[in-house]
């Protein structure tokens, strides 16, 4: 038999709620944020931070703007003693950061908790025991009223100790561990009798932190159980109600969300989702998450790189490129559709206008991103691509029917390589494929005259190849373009006829000041042609005879402009 088998899973149970309020609600405003990279987080590693690492993750903190922060668990562990002791003897906590340190609800884990706090100007002292059935079952091997007078026995030694020292403000944090694995009402009958110990008032008021502690259901159920809490808590005005959400099903940043519309006030969570098993709630995904929607998310991460580098060399976990709005990816398109759709919105998005580009919900500057690697390209991309690196690097504005073919170029030889192709490569590329060749004709000199049939052209050709003479050239036609190929086929004994031809001033790439593009048709096939020049109509005249050196290197050889 199978061991892959679902039957030995129960549906998760839901609340018969009526009434829900919460899917009506919008989230106008950040919640209150308290960052547990250097507990939760830390806890979560292979190879938990050195001193050094924590303190460099806590200097990242602090300069983010996070105004709480969870710093250990520092009656269980010496080094958090030793780390909160370093925070508080040499002055690093700001005035107006409260550090929070978490303790079981056990007297001499409390104790040591204070001991380590001691001088402290504010501080959150965070008490937590477990009350979901399978841990009072199965671990405790205790009833509903043992869990309870747990919870009520430690509050009151977290008030006691408090007293011994009164020249800090002291907040008080409890956390029914497990808590939505927990019966709701049972939740709630733990919180009120930890309530009726630490009296609190709506000018100092106390943390209930409920955590999803291990994620079992869908986002909604936990919005359900956060909107009922939040309905049946004592002194609800006095009462700070905080999520710990976890990422186990996925959801960890939706169940917060909800949460919050749901009524919760407060989020716990870590920089870029670190933490045991699949994760804790995403800070910088939820940040960005409100950000994206106008929303001051009141931390500054507009340094992606920054954060994503010491996050990664503080945990030693490295960043996945495709993770929510931070990694290295996200922001970058190798699909042709979305390439053009983004090249089109940003040729049109004003920096007076709301934010309103294809495929970039944000404008990736904000984050200290530039749009150099918004679109890159790979033998998935289409024409977008190409033209947008074209422009942004290389100062080309291609017309449409000159980015078909030049992405036909780029694309064959990606294809041919099974790589990403670099700028650099796009446009060595493009400039073998139709830019004109030393070895090939130049215009030297050219001279027109308009009469009252058209234009008169003369011109010199001159090559660096030895074994072609340099070339004179007469011609008449109604355009000087036109008088141009006139004079070419009567040289050359060739047809040529002008199909596309594009040209516009250029400032990137060369002392050039104008581009031209040609696409021609020579002895019945299609050639296309660019040139820089310092006027338009020589650009547009070299262009031309770019399409005539490839005409020309046909008859003598096809050279291979996409091998590798």
């Amino acid at each position: 038999m199978s061991q892959f088998d679902h039957t030995k899973y129960r549906p998760f149970p839901v609340i018969n709620k009526e009434n829900r309020r919460w899917p009506s609600q919008q989230i106008t405003q950040a919640p209150i944020w308290c960052a547990v990279d250097l507990r939760d987080g830390n806890q979560a590693l292979i190879e938990p931070m050195s001193v050094a690492q924590k303190q460099r993750m806590w200097a990242l903190l602090i300069k983010l703007g996070f105004k709480e922060i969870e710093i250990g668990f520092p009656s269980a562990s010496q080094p958090d003693f030793d780390f909160c002791r370093w925070l508080i003897e040499e002055n690093q906590i700001p005035s107006d950061v409260k550090i929070q340190a978490l303790t079981q609800a056990r007297p001499e884990l409390i104790e040591r908790t204070y001991e380590a706090l001691d001088g402290v100007k504010q501080a959150i002292v965070h008490v937590y025991n477990s009350t979901s059935p399978v841990q009072r079952e199965k671990v405790f091997k205790l009833d509903k009223a043992g869990i309870k007078a747990i919870a009520q026995n430690g509050a009151q030694k977290v008030l006691d100790e408090s007293r011994k020292y009164p020249n800090t403000d002291w907040y008080f944090e409890y956390s029914p561990e497990s808590f939505s694995s927990t019966e709701i009402d049972f939740s709630i009958e733990v919180c009120n009798a930890v309530l009726d110990v630490w009296q609190p008032t709506p000018e100092h008021k106390i943390i209930f932190n409920l955590p999803a502690t291990v994620e079992c259901a869908t986002p909604n159920v936990f919005a359900d159980q956060i909107e009922t809490f939040c309905d049946q808590i004592n002194n609800r005005e006095s009462v700070i109600v905080s999520l710990h959400t976890h990422n186990d099903r996925g959801c960890g940043v939706a169940a917060a969300e909800l949460g919050i519309m749901a009524g919760a006030d407060r989020i716990e969570g870590t920089l870029m989702g670190n933490g045991e098993r699949t994760g804790n709630m995403d800070l910088v995904t939820m940040a960005m998450n409100l950000y994206s929607q106008g929303i001051d998310p009141e931390v500054d991460l507009s340094n992606a790189d920054e954060i994503v580098r010491v996050v990664s060399e503080c945990t030693q976990i490295h960043t996945h490129p495709r993770h929510p709005w931070f990694g290295e990816l996200v922001y970058t398109a190798f699909s042709g559709s979305h390439q053009d759709a983004i090249r089109k919105c940003l040729s049109q998005q004003s920096d007076d206008d709301p934010w309103d580009v294809a495929y970039l919900p944000i404008d990736p500057r904000d984050l200290g991103r530039d749009y150099q690697s918004v679109i890159r390209v790979n033998s998935q991309s289409g024409k977008g691509g190409v033209a947008y690196v074209l422009e942004h690097e290389y100062g080309l504005q291609l017309p449409r029917w000159l980015q078909i073919e030049a992405s036909r170029k780029v694309q064959s030889y990606a294809e041919k390589n099974s790589v990403e192709v670099s700028s650099q490569q796009i446009w060595e590329i493009i400039e073998q494929s139709f830019l004109h060749t030393p070895a090939c004709y130049q215009l030297n000199t050219y001279q027109l005259e308009r009469d009252k049939n058209g234009e008169n052209i003369k011109a010199t050709l001159k090559s660096e190849d030895t074994t072609r003479a340099d070339m004179a050239l007469t011609g008449h036609a109604d355009g000087a373009l036109a008088a141009f190929c006139k004079a070419l086929e009567h040289a050359l004994s060739i047809s040529i006829e002008i199909i596309n031809y594009d040209q516009h001033a250029i400032e990137k790439g060369s002392d050039a000041s104008a581009v031209g593009y040609m696409h021609l048709k020579i002895n019945g096939e299609r050639y296309c042609g660019i040139a820089k020049d310092a006027d338009t109509i020589s650009a547009n005249l070299n262009a031309i005879l770019a399409c005539i050196n490839q005409y020309q290197e046909k008859i003598i050889g096809v050279k291979d402009v996409g091998a590798a």
